[in-house]
């Protein structure tokens, strides 16, 4: 007999387990469960060694417009009020300064116009300028061995949450596993899902399933599942590995970025204190294309190919994605980068103009860290798109989620819970508010010395 539920959600990384906290804990649906493949939750890109660690608000992501920091903003906020309630003791998170740097005249100019032009300031009120005492105030070593007469900038803000994305998801599932009707399977594959008239029928390691609704928060896996459902047909992934240099010196107090360029959606190179280790700092990331949907999972070579496609528009798009002007050369850096030998000295100049200092023999490559970004890939536009994608058919959401997903899961779970709501007609109900109190309300919005004026 199969297992029966309202609502099962398919994985167990930062959004599935963001969207089980939610419905668990400000709906009123009776019976819910959460499937995950891997043995423990968040084992795969939500670990914190998968990941940037940060917590994406847009404030220093130079590759975001203001209209998409907009967005991003408000679902970050969500984290860092849940993160404010339930970390006082700072185990799942690190609350540091963050600051994305400008060198030379024409990058300080870059950052004047973002600042003072563009409405980062205004949208931002914890952001500053600060110059190249105040940034050696906060951040010495990035100024240390220098040329004085280099010209400096620094947009700064105190909100430099550095995240373990993975203990977050924990702490979701913790909030409500163990409830009456709420029921948590790890070591769960799912084989295939299938529709029939007024259910999902779930084949999984673990027997079957059947639920009123399904959402899939899967990651790449995500896209592999809609497709093999009749959705996304117009979509493929461009799977992108990130790999971190490691330096046991603590030559970072927060996070420091480099200026990002708009047209690409993988992160700048920063450097930044681990999460659980203040003594490790971490240059990254470098980026390659892997035909792979996990990070040395050979199994999931045929996961990517299933949602590659191997037809003529998903070769076409790869295609007119790489010769890009931008990104190409881009590519071709970072196949370098993982070279050995030569990878590390080619890496080197951005990591001194984060920390000018750094020596060649101070890095080492990052061994076990570094997961799989599914950017997505419009195959009818031949085009990348930046962000997440999200599918909604008949009673089912497919979520795919590369960056800022794990900053925005919270968001994200918030807008499936009300696509939820319309799924049963109204039949069940959504405390927003309640929702809203306890994750954004927690969040300050002011600076210090604001709130201490107030």
């Amino acid at each position: 007999m199969s297992k029966s539920y309202e609502l099962v959600i398919v994985g167990g990384g930062i959004s599935g387990a963001s969207l089980l906290y939610t419905v668990a804990e400000f709906t009123d649906i009776d019976r819910v469960a959460l499937i995950e493949k891997e043995e423990e939750i968040a084992a795969i890109n939500s670990h914190h060694t998968n990941n940037s660690q940060t917590l994406h608000f847009g404030d220093i992501e130079t590759n975001y417009t203001l209209e998409k920091a907009e967005k991003v903003k408000e679902g970050a906020e969500m984290v860092a009020g849940y993160l404010e309630a339930n970390d006082p003791d700072r185990e799942l998170h690190s609350k540091r300064s963050k600051m994305v740097l400008g060198v030379g005249d024409t990058e300080v100019k870059k950052l004047e116009k973002r600042y003072h032009d563009d409405g980062f300031g205004e949208l931002f009120p914890k952001l500053k300028p600060i110059d190249r005492d105040e940034i050696a105030e906060i951040e010495p070593n990035v100024v240390k061995g220098r040329d004085p007469d280099e010209e400096m900038l620094a947009l700064q803000t105190p909100d430099g949450y550095t995240v373990d994305y993975g203990a977050v998801a924990k702490s979701f599932i913790e909030q409500v596993e163990g409830r009456d009707g709420v029921d948590v399977y790890t070591g769960t594959a799912v084989k295939s899902i299938n529709e029939d008239d007024d259910e999902f029928l779930i084949e999984t390691t673990d027997g079957w399933f059947d639920a009123e609704t399904t959402v899939v928060a899967a990651g790449s896996h995500s896209l592999q599942i809609a497709k093999k459902m009749g959705y996304g047909k117009d979509l493929s992934l461009l799977p992108v590995a990130g790999s971190f240099f490691l330096t046991d010196k603590g030559l970072l107090n927060g996070k420091v970025y480099t200026l990002q360029m708009k047209k690409l959606p993988f992160a700048a190179v920063h450097g930044d204190a681990e999460v659980h280790d203040a003594n490790t700092t971490r240059f990254g990331p470098t980026a390659k294309v892997v035909p792979a949907l996990e990070r040395g999972e050979l199994s999931t070579v045929s996961d990517f190919f299933d949602v590659f496609g191997l037809n003529l528009n998903s070769f076409l798009s790869y295609g007119n994605i790489l010769a890009d002007r931008v990104l190409f050369p881009y590519v071709l850096k970072n196949v370098f980068y993982d070279l050995p030998l030569v990878g590390k000295r080619a890496f080197l100049p951005h990591v001194q103009k984060v920390v000018p200092s750094v020596e060649l023999g101070d890095l080492e490559r990052a061994k076990g860290f570094g997961g799989v970004r599914p950017q997505i890939v419009n195959t009818a536009k031949r085009s990348l798109d930046m962000g997440e994608a999200k599918i909604t058919g008949d009673d089912v959401i497919f979520n795919i989620t590369p960056s800022p997903g794990a900053s925005t899961c919270l968001k994200n779970a918030m807008r499936d819970t009300r696509q939820l709501v319309e799924f049963f007609d109204g039949e069940i109900e959504f405390d927003e508010e309640a929702f809203r109190e306890a994750t954004i309300d927690n969040f300050s919005r002011k600076s210090k010395a604001k709130a201490i004026a107030d």
